[in-house]
């Protein structure tokens, strides 16, 4: 696909100064300078850095709509970016599982999804990343992650812990054992076997994990914690040089995080919601009190941009730090320097919002439109 040339003129951009009115030039995949290539109007339009996504999820519904029912990987993943591009997600991390949990979270699964990844990554505009996700139970996972990680060249790499400590430390059944179960195609008397051995495994894990990660961070990979419950966990997880905070479940595990100088993902569905499915921290008490770098995507692709909104509705946050939250705070935590604003040179990553509705009506990625509707597709086409 041949990069854009065009003038974007009439909208309200969101600067890195803040939001005024100005000529936005698209050309070579960049944003550049002066008027160039053929002038589109935005009059009523928001023109706003594209979203970049640290995690989300949500991809697996496109690769398994039902069980056994897609097999091709790769088109699964062309879904998938299509819903991406269509609510304004320009760089995404796919977090995928290495897990005793098996099935789509097996490490079998996620060699397949890689390697689909590696076949679409160049076919689609939005820039399609991998994260892998390792149950720090399952050692026998270990070198595969290491071997994904150098061939796929992953450079997000995040460390789990789902094990349902509390009951099996009392001798009882998790649970949701058989759903599990059969997801994995175990037994569910195999299955709560499993979990027992890997619970009591646990005190075995600092030992093993500890080398693992430092190999990790050599290789320049970044390294990440899940669903911290507290400042102890979190401390753990910066001594094994984890220092992204992905999801923690109390304001002490972020504020734990802050001190040591880690950055902090939540989740925008908590956002959305106004409050955690789980009954975890409120995200929007944890923005407010300025203890969050960037939001993602988590399970639910559509709340990553409304989520940002939420927080200028609820006067949180203004626009620009708002919007920060979901474009230059990812970036800066994965060292994107190419890409989370509208700067002379940078990716043209770009989202194009109607002012009235707030509703995407067209995203360029890499200088290339990978979503286009409504108004604004009348007024690009012309």
């Amino acid at each position: 696909m041949s990069a854009l040339s065009l003038t974007l003129r009439g909208a309200e951009v969101l600067w890195p100064e803040g939001v005024g009115p100005g000529d936005l030039t698209v050309a070579g995949g960049r944003i550049g300078a002066g008027a160039r290539g053929r002038v589109v109007d935005l009059t009523g339009f928001l023109v706003l850095p594209g979203l970049i996504d640290l995690h989300g999820d949500g991809f697996e519904h496109h690769l398994a709509p039902r069980r056994g029912a897609l097999d091709d990987l790769a088109a699964g993943l062309v879904s998938a970016e299509a819903e991406l591009a269509a609510h304004g997600i320009t760089t995404a991390y796919l977090a995928q599982f290495l897990s005793w949990e098996g099935g789509m979270r097996g490490a079998g699964f996620a060699a397949r999804m890689l390697m689909a990844l590696d076949a679409v990554r160049d076919t689609v505009a939005t820039d399609l990343r991998a994260q892998l996700r390792l149950e720090v139970s399952g050692f026998e996972d270990y070198p595969a992650l290491a071997a994904m990680v150098a061939r796929h060249g992953v450079g997000y790499v995040v460390f789990n812990d789902h094990l349902p400590h509390a009951a099996l430390a009392r001798g009882r059944h998790p649970p949701r054992l058989t759903g599990q179960a059969l997801k994995a195609g175990r037994s569910p008397e195999a299955h709560l076997a499993l979990l027992q051995g890997l619970h009591a495994r646990m005190p075995e894990v600092p030992a093993r994990l500890g080398p693992l990660a430092a190999r990790l961070a050599a290789a320049g990979v970044r390294l990440g914690s899940h669903d911290d419950h507290g400042a102890a966990d979190r401390a753990a997880a910066h001594a094994l040089g984890a220092r992204i905070a992905e999801f923690p479940e109390s304001i002490a595990a972020a504020e734990a995080a802050r001190a040591m100088g880690d950055a902090v993902v939540m989740g925008a569905p908590n956002i959305v919601r106004g409050g955690s499915h789980k009954g975890n921290a409120d995200a929007r008490e944890m923005v407010a009190m300025g203890l969050v770098d960037a939001l993602a995507s988590d399970y639910h692709v559509p709340s990553l941009a409304r989520a940002a909104f939420c927080l200028v509705d609820e006067g949180i946050r203004d626009l620009p730090t708002a919007w920060a939250l979901v474009s230059s705070g990812p970036a800066r935590i994965m060292g994107l320097t190419d890409r989370g604003a509208l700067v002379e040179g940078m990716r043209a990553d770009l989202v194009v919002i109607a002012a009235a509705t707030r509703r995407i009506e067209a995203v360029i990625a890499g200088g290339r439109v990978s979503y286009l509707a409504g108004e604004a597709a009348a007024r690009f086409l012309g």
